[in-house]
């Protein structure tokens, strides 16, 4: 009998702030950041398959089998586990490739959280969230599912309670490699942890800055240019547009507003002008928690 899970939910975050406080002699970076988890996400299917056997249905195009992190992620947790099962792997994208969204992350945490009930495992969520930060430093946050402040290379993270929230958010027709990105000789690498801040509802007005946005915008004009539109609608709308920012190390762009309604008028005030007729547009919501993060360590 085939044993499925399927229509897991992979969600989207957002670094409400990103900032670079260090290098360490390994070459890794130091951040303070903030992970918000947003209701835009990819859709995960999961089946058991005998003998230990792990597939990946339609993979995606220009990313080789050993790359995939849904794959890495299943083939780390049956060799961790010693788990005799196996499993066919098949995914539906929503949040877009290379945008700083985290949907490769997310993506490898919800085969890790499926896999962790599919496979009968019980794993905890700190063992399971160990093993996956050597996927990636995003990977984590999403395996333990909580909004996060992260410090370190992004590994430390202290669980945080965000006011509910509604974000536009704005992907241009352009990938940015991360690896690029932080190692540009411009980048800042020494900005002062914060010691207080504020994300009240009440304050759209985010602390701090991303980073790494000045080397995206002068490398990659789409990016400034997405902001740049995304920050006229807003001025046309009558909404702050001081906000404005990428997330991660891009490409992607975002703006926090009051509430749906006035991230329906950003949008269409966005997607009238000519300049945005390559850009996709998301009016998103926050989540307070990853959809699966108790179901996936239930014990039944």
């Amino acid at each position: 009998m085939t044993i499925e899970l399927r229509d897991l939910p992979a969600p989207a975050k957002l670094n409400l702030f990103l900032h670079v406080t260090g290098r360490r002699d390994d070459g890794y970076h130091l951040l303070e950041t903030v992970f918000q988890l947003i209701d835009l996400a990819d859709t995960v299917h999961l089946a058991r398959l005998p003998h230990g056997r792990i597939e990946r249905v339609a993979p995606l195009a220009g990313v080789a089998p050993e790359d995939d992190l849904t794959v890495r992620a299943a083939r780390r947790l049956a060799q961790a586990s010693g788990s005799p099962h196996g499993v066919r792997i098949a995914l539906e994208k929503s949040i877009p490739m290379g945008g700083g969204l985290g949907g490769g992350s997310s993506d490898a945490a919800t085969v890790l959280l499926g896999l962790n009930r599919l496979w009968d495992l019980h794993w905890s969520p700190d063992r399971l969230a160990d093993l996956a930060l050597a996927l990636g430093a995003d990977v984590p946050v999403f395996v333990r599912g909580d909004n996060a402040y992260a410090t370190g290379v992004g590994e430390r993270l202290q669980a945080l309670t965000l006011p509910a929230r509604t974000f536009v958010v704005v992907a241009p027709d352009v990938g940015v490699p991360t690896a690029e990105v932080f190692s540009a000789p411009e980048l800042t690498r020494s900005t002062i942890p914060l010691k207080i801040f504020s994300l009240s509802r009440e304050q759209l007005v985010l602390p701090g800055r991303n980073d790494l946005q000045p080397v995206v915008e002068a490398r990659y004009p789409p990016v400034a240019q997405a902001l740049q539109a995304l920050r006229k609608a807003a001025v046309q709308a009558g909404v702050d547009e001081s906000s404005a920012r990428m997330t991660g190390s891009g490409a992607c762009v975002f703006l926090p507003v009051k509430d749906r309604a006035e991230g329906l008028t950003v949008a269409d005030r966005l997607t009238v002008e000519p300049a945005a007729s390559s850009l996709r547009v998301w009016v998103a919501g926050s989540l307070d928690r990853h959809p699966l993060r108790e179901w996936a360590f239930r014990q039944e």
